[in-house]
Order: structure tokens, then C-alpha cells, then sequence
């Protein structure tokens, strides 16, 4: 089993890209288990958040997984593999590993430090587990990720400005403390624009959203407004801020609505969709600045300090994930080993048995007691040191060594670590 991770992110694609790759979260689904149910992949997760799309899997092959990955994604967002291929990045092993390292903690986020990745690679990890895509080796991946993200926001600042992509573009259409805001959209990203607002000083926040029920949801939680998304027209004419972060597949602020609205006075207009809400000839109305998330790409989060720190936590936690699995990996030729042992005794103790049937209960235990004694006295300074050595980046080649040394062929290693033999536990 290796772990491998196809994407394509802010790094290595425009908006005009990411918006062709762009999953709701039913798409994020069918993308899943499409993955899931490929020959190469066992196991298979997807994190898709406004500026990525990534498949996380386990693979037995890395060709054929990578190939199947590729071409079920290129599928499902109807993107020709031919557009898709040159904007993709492939990780393997501890490729892999380190780059969902890298984004849990933030260093690879749009907003370098924010911390809302970090609930969003929980949110993919839940689903997986919803539709059983995830079994033990990604849950392990996934978990893991989820314990580096914290350490590095627990041990540095490299959130500690507090930045997101929502409160980088507030900033970058010029502040909003003070100012009238709408917001169209809510999901998360509307529910954090709308505490930033709230909790900042907008003089008001009226939310606005296809679902109706969704936006009266939100106000009751964070404050604010409800109205319908048909009001919208006249709720812009009333605002000098408005927010866009709905999951349409088409514009829904067209720059006819917002020229109408924002009659020539300073009007700010924050588009965090992806696929974009807003139209991009607004940006050249008169007194409208609009931003979108191709204009917060790179915007700094902690300080260089702070990105150092965490880089560094990231390679010594890469480091050690790889020990565990390494170590772990020997276990199932030190288990077959000692089943192997276990079985000659028997199978010696059965003999002698037979050779002398005169030993009573008492001298027949003893025996056995002493048999099993000493074979588990020689085999466990060898075992115990394996699995030492194991945790070391040669470490598998030691298994390999103790399999030839007592002749264990890998059907032998692999029959114990089956559902079956762990007594039915579900892989």
C-alpha cells in the first residue's frame, strides 16, 4: 500500500482553471467513490475547498493508481485530460504525506497560516468515512494531519493574525467597519464572512441565499438579516459591501446589477466563489473595486519566522509518521514468524507424544513449557531489533533479511495480516 495525492491548486492553475475543476460537495462525493471502486485504489478521500481540488488514495500501483485518479477527475469535472495533465501535481509516499502536512498547518494555503483548512481536511476526512472510502491507512494520514495542524497553531503564531481568505479580501476592497454589507451565499464561507462583519463593526449584514431556510439559519446563529434571493437587486442598492460566496455553476451578480446599484459611489465587492459569482467586467465600473481570490493568491499570513517554525514541524512529524509506518510494516513478517515457530512446536511436541506416551500430565507441561521457552528466547532479541531497525529509512530491508533467513514466503507474511486473521477487523 502507498499513499498518493493528485491535485490542482492556486500554485499550479489560474482561476480560470481552478473554476473548470471546482466540486460541490455531490460532485466531491461521486468523485470519491469513483476513485474508491478503480482496481489500483483501495482507499480514497477528496479535499476540495475554493482554491483546491485533491484526491488522496491508496494505491498498490503508482501508474496505474495516478492513471485511473487522473482520468476518473478529468471525467467527473468534464476538464479534457489533455487542459487538465499540465496543471496537476502528483505526490507518492512521503510525497504525499509531507504535502497534506503542509496544507493542514496552512503553508500551502492561499492565506499562508489560515486556519480554516484545518476544519476543511476534518470535513473530508468525515465524509470518507460516511461512504467508507476511508479505511485504516488514510484514516491514520487524515488523523495525523489533523494532530500537525493543531501542534503548529499550538506551538507558533503562524495563525495568529487571524487572516482567511474572507478577512484578506475585506481588507484588500478597503475595510468594512462602518459599512452597509450583503452577503450572497450561505455555507461556511458566508457564515464566516458574516461573524468577521458582525464582530468587526459593519453597521449591517444582510444574508442572502437561494435556500431561504439556509440564510434564516445563519442570521439566527451569527445576527444579521434574511431576505430571498430575488431581493437582491434592491438589498445591493442599500449596500456599499457585498460579499459573494454562493456554490452556483454561473454568475450571479452580473455588472449591469452591480452598476445599477453602485450608481458611481464607492462600492466594494468581495467574489470568494469558485466558480466566480460576479461578473468580471464589474471591476471596471466606475467607483467599484472588486476582488477576487486570483488577487489574495500569496497573501501573507504568519510571520517568516512563524513559516519556519512550522516548516519545521512539518518535516520532523513527516519524519516521524514514516518511522511508525515503517516499524509497522515489519510487524506482520515478525508475526508470521513467530506463527511459524509456534506451529513447529506444536508439531515437535505432538511427535514427542508419540515417542513417549509415558510422560504424565505434569512432565508433558514442563516439556512443552521448556520447548516454548527457549525457541521464544531465540527469537526475541532478533524480532525486537528488526522492528528497532525498522523505524529507520532503510528499515523494510530488514524485514526483508529476517524472511529469507527463516524462509518466509510473502503468502505466509500476508495471510496474517487478512480481515480473517485479525479476527474480522474491517481494513
Amino acid at each position: 500500500m502507498s499513499y498518493l495525492v493528485v491535485g490542482i491548486s492556486h500554485r499550479s492553475a489560474d482561476i480560470n482553471v481552478l473554476e473548470r475543476v471546482a466540486l460541490d460537495p455531490d460532485a466531491a462525493t461521486k468523485l470519491a467513490l469513483a476513485v474508491q471502486s478503480t482496481p489500483a485504489v483501495t482507499e480514497s478521500a477528496v479535499l476540495a475547498t475554493c482554491n483546491r481540488t485533491e484526491v488522496y488514495a491508496t494505491v498498490d500501483r503508482f501508474h496505474a493508481g495516478m492513471d485511473e485518479v487522473t482520468a476518473i477527475l478529468s471525467d467527473i469535472t468534464g476538464v479534457p485530460l489533455i487542459d487538465l495533465a499540465e496543471h496537476l501535481y502528483v505526490h507518492f509516499e512521503e510525497g504525499a504525506v509531507a504535502h497534506l502536512f503542509q496544507v493542514a498547518v496552512g503553508l500551502d494555503s492561499m492565506i499562508v497560516g489560515e486556519s480554516q483548512i484545518l476544519g476543511q481536511v476534518k470535513e473530508s476526512l468525515r465524509v470518507g468515512q460516511d461512504l467508507e472510502t476511508v479505511g485504516t491507512d488514510l484514516n491514520a494520514l487524515l488523523q495525523h494531519a489533523l494532530r500537525v495542524g493543531k501542534r503548529a497553531r499550538a506551538e507558533t503564531g503562524i495563525d495568529s493574525a487571524g487572516r482567511s481568505v474572507v478577512s484578506a479580501g475585506l481588507d484588500a476592497v478597503g475595510g468594512f467597519e462602518g459599512r452597509r454589507a450583503l452577503i450572497v451565499g450561505a455555507g461556511s464561507m458566508a457564515s464566516l464572512a458574516a461573524q468577521t462583519l458582525i464582530n468587526g463593526g459593519a453597521a449591517s449584514v444582510v444574508i442572502a441565499n437561494r435556500n431561504y431556510e439556509r440564510a434564516v439559519a445563519l442570521t439566527d446563529r451569527i445576527g444579521g438579516t434574511a431576505i430571498q434571493l430575488a431581493n437582491v437587486p434592491d438589498a445591493l442598492a442599500e449596500a456599499d459591501l457585498v460579499v459573494c460566496c454562493t456554490g452556483a455553476r454561473g454568475v450571479v451578480l452580473t455588472a449591469e446589477m452591480i452598476q445599477n446599484a453602485s450608481d458611481g459611489r464607492p462600492f466594494g465587492v468581495l467574489d470568494v466563489a469558485l466558480p466566480r459569482d460576479v461578473a468580471p467586467e464589474a471591476a471596471r465600473i466606475p467607483g467599484v473595486t472588486l476582488v477576487t481570490l486570483a488577487d489574495l493568491a500569496g497573501t501573507a499570513g504568519g510571520s517568516e519566522v512563524d513559516i519556519e517554525d512550522v516548516r519545521r514541524i512539518v518535516a520532523a512529524e513527516t519524519g516521524a509518521f514514516e518511522a511508525t509506518r515503517r516499524a509497522a510494516s515489519v510487524a506482520p513478517t515478525v508475526v508470521a514468524l513467530r506463527t511459524m515457530a509456534s506451529e513447529l512446536v506444536d508439531s515437535e511436541l505432538a511427535r514427542l507424544e508419540r515417542r513417549l506416551p509415558g510422560l504424565d500430565d505434569n512432565q508433558r507441561q514442563e516439556v512443552a513449557r521448556t520447548i516454548r521457552r527457549v525457541v521464544d528466547k531465540v527469537l526475541h532479541n532478533p524480532t525486537v531489533r528488526v522492528k528497532e531497525l525498522a523505524a529507520d529509512p532503510g528499515g523494510p530491508t530488514y524485514a526483508n533479511a529476517l524472511r529469507e533467513l527463516f524462509a518466509l514466503d510473502q503468502a505466509t507474511v500476508d495471510a496474517v495480516t487478512t480481515p480473517k486473521a485479525r479476527g474480522g477487523e474491517h481494513a
